[in-house]
């Protein structure tokens, strides 16, 4: 493994908490944030879960670490590890920039909630975890290149019995450096589900980047409420395979907070949870067959099938649990191994090693709202919109400058709010 660091572009935004303000009002939070969890019934996981609650399954999240002890999350983070070289042995020790990114999705994952019906709950309440801590930033310290991290998480992770393996984050170009080409193969050889965020135009990723680009991942574009494509938090490609909410989404930071927040980063837990329940109903099943399952089953909502936007079109959890579909006998997706020999090892070399790149993991800051819209909870519990500046960090290599995401969205909705 390369001994280089490697600086890594932070994408900074506003993130909105909820702040704890009184003591006693665990009824009021409870239903609140239960209902601000939309996904669970409008999606119908609520009703899947009557099939399979993801018991069984263990989901490696490959990002900048999970805490466990959170009260969502206790009990769910069952190993973990660090390949960053500046965290804790057990992966659960933010690090990098963007440190509770990995916590986040965690809890949209796989959270159990604080109690009944209350805190929040992930679409596979009774799936397991690992946390595979990678360090994002451009001076993390860590000694190793983000490329080299990831490849190690990965292997790491199939080793250490991952089922499905959630990858929030992007390269931000199509290409992937050879020794991923090792590492997600070692993963598709041992049956092993990775599902991938295809990014946020919002955050300046225009096109889908690696991983979302490798052939037979499982890559999760994002839509609003309206389960219209969303504009900021999520970009287009011929890679897309589904598409699930990334607007508005609840989660749990580090420090037990709550915060509503945009992106990817959230729809592709969402789809790592489905995958969760369908191998936990049909454990019989192959990976092929269990993405093929979330797949076939998606519902194009009236777009065209297999489009740049909407993939195969909208998750739909009951049907990934009940239909009838029919076997396959390789990944829909495409296949990796027929990649690296067209392109690898063709006639000639095929392209060079895709040159280091900087990794970064895809979260777009919350919608911001007016002072008479502040309110998620009922007093004493109130919800602070906590914003930082948008930060303008220069690109590495051939890549742009990036902007504070969803800048421009946020100004328009918030004066629309206040008119």
């Amino acid at each position: 493994m390369s001994r280089r660091a490697l600086g890594v572009r932070l994408v900074a935004g506003a993130l909105a908490t909820v702040a704890l303000l009184g003591v006693g009002a665990g009824p009021a939070r409870a239903d609140l944030v239960r209902d601000y969890q939309y996904w669970l019934t409008e999606y119908g996981f609520t009703t899947a879960w009557n099939e399979s609650r993801g018991a069984g399954v263990t989901v490696a999240v490959i990002d900048t670490g999970v805490v466990g002890g959170v009260a969502e999350l206790q009990g769910v983070v069952i190993d973990g590890t660090d390949v960053s070289g500046i965290g804790s042995p057990d992966g659960q020790t933010p690090v990098g920039d963007e440190s509770q990114h990995g916590t986040l999705v965690a809890s949209l994952l796989a959270g159990r909630g604080t109690g009944p019906g209350s805190g929040v709950i992930g679409v596979a309440p009774e799936a397991s975890l690992l946390s595979a801590s990678v360090a994002f930033g451009a001076d993390t310290g860590s000694p190793y290149t983000n490329d080299d991290q990831i490849a190690a998480a990965v292997k790491w992770s199939v080793d250490h019995g991952a089922d499905v393996i959630n990858m929030s984050l992007t390269r931000n170009t199509p290409d992937w450096p050879e020794s991923w080409d090792d590492a997600f193969m070692y993963a598709f050889d041992h049956d092993v589900v990775i599902v991938a965020a295809a990014g946020n135009r919002g955050s300046g990723t225009t096109q889908v980047g690696a991983p979302a680009t490798i052939p037979g991942v499982l890559t999760v574009a994002g839509v609003d409420r309206d389960k219209n494509a969303s504009f900021d938090a999520s970009s287009q490609g011929i890679t897309i395979a589904v598409a699930a909410p990334s607007e508005e989404l609840v989660g749990v930071m580090p420090d037990s907070s709550l915060i509503k927040w945009s992106g990817t980063s959230g729809a592709t837990p969402l789809v790592s949870g489905l995958v969760a329940l369908v191998r936990s109903k049909f454990p019989d099943l192959d990976a092929n067959n269990v993405i093929n399952r979330v797949i076939s089953t998606a519902n194009p909502n009236g777009h065209p099938v297999g489009g740049p936007i909407y993939g195969y079109g909208l998750i739909d959890p009951v049907a990934a649990l009940t239909a009838e579909v029919p076997k396959v006998t390789e990944n829909p997706l495409g296949s990796l191994a027929d990649w690296i020999v067209l392109h690898r090892r063709a006639a000639g070399g095929g392209p060079a090693e895709a040159a280091p790149e900087q990794i970064v993991p895809i979260a777009d800051p919350p919608l911001p709202r007016s002072d008479s819209a502040m309110t998620l909870l009922p007093t004493p519990w109130t919800l602070a919109y906590i914003t930082v500046p948008l930060s303008l960090v220069a690109g590495f290599g051939t890549l742009a400058t990036l902007l504070g995401i969803g800048a421009t969205r946020q100004f328009r909705r918030a004066a629309r709010n206040r008119g």
